[in-house]
């Protein structure tokens, strides 16, 4: 069930969907008559590629949900546990440790570090599944953090959790009532707020990894179509496409009369 949610979310992302689109235009311009409908398909799909990866659109649309939560800041209020939730890694011994993690796996680990800091009694929980490695992306993190002067001892690892959904209810049987700081990505925060509080417990945010700003003032950058807008898009479809799987997985879960 997980690899099919997977596999699904991925064709049906922007840019496999809107080049799936643009074949099916060329196939429709090669194969048949219908040369009007084909330009029509094609042309739908060269302007969605521009349009996602064009910034007044890809950060107007993502700004918003990233800035729902502000940046953590200390408070009296004691923090017991700081967990970090996972993302993505890769294996290569030619790299250094901080290279195998993702982009947005190193910025998640940083601020949880950094929160840990400011409260040193505190266990950094650390999460993540294998992703078909030898080893898991919790120890791969877990190795980062102690190259970085974390202490072993201060680490938990929870090592089979697949989503966000496995990661919240792992983590309510460590933390139980306890104090909880939840990193993760801003875009991705409040999907998994959503989740820990499903599971019983009451997080506070710190996100990071804000990819989407408003304040650009070269317009070579603001108006040229960039690579970096399109996975802005794509993060926010990513998203919008998860809060559509929560609503439709837990009216699935209600009880029937």
């Amino acid at each position: 069930m997980f690899e099919l949610k997977k596999l699904i979310s991925t064709l049906i992302m922007p840019l496999p969907a809107l080049l799936l689109l643009g074949l099916f235009g060329l196939c429709l311009l090669w194969f048949s008559q219908r040369k009007r409908l084909a330009s029509f398909v094609i042309f739908v799909a060269f302007a969605g590629i521009f349009l996602t990866s064009f910034q007044p659109v890809a950060s107007g649309l993502l700004r918003p949900l990233e800035r729902q939560y502000t940046a953590f800041l200390p408070t009296e209020k004691p923090v017991d546990f700081v967990m970090v939730l996972g993302n993505s890694h890769v294996v290569d011994d030619a790299i250094p440790p901080t290279s195998e993690l993702s982009r947005a796996a190193l910025m998640r680990l940083a601020e949880g570090i950094r929160i840990h800091r400011m409260y040193p009694t505190s266990k950094l929980i650390l999460s993540g599944y294998d992703h078909g490695y030898e080893v898991s992306h919790a120890r791969m993190l877990a190795r980062v953090a102690m190259a970085l002067g974390v202490n072993k001892n201060s680490i938990l690892l929870l090592e089979t959790a697949k989503d966000t959904w496995e990661e919240a209810y792992q983590a309510a049987s460590v933390v139980g009532s306890s104090n909880l700081v939840l990193v993760t990505s801003a875009a991705h925060m409040d999907r998994a707020v959503y989740e820990f509080q499903s599971a019983g417990l009451d997080p506070i945010p710190a996100p990071t990894n804000f990819m989407a700003q408003k304040q650009i003032k070269q317009p070579w950058i603001k108006y040229g179509p960039r690579a970096q807008y399109l996975e802005q898009f794509e993060r926010y479809w990513h998203e919008r496409l998860g809060q559509a799987w929560q609503r439709l997985r837990d009216f699935i879960a209600q009880p029937t009369d």
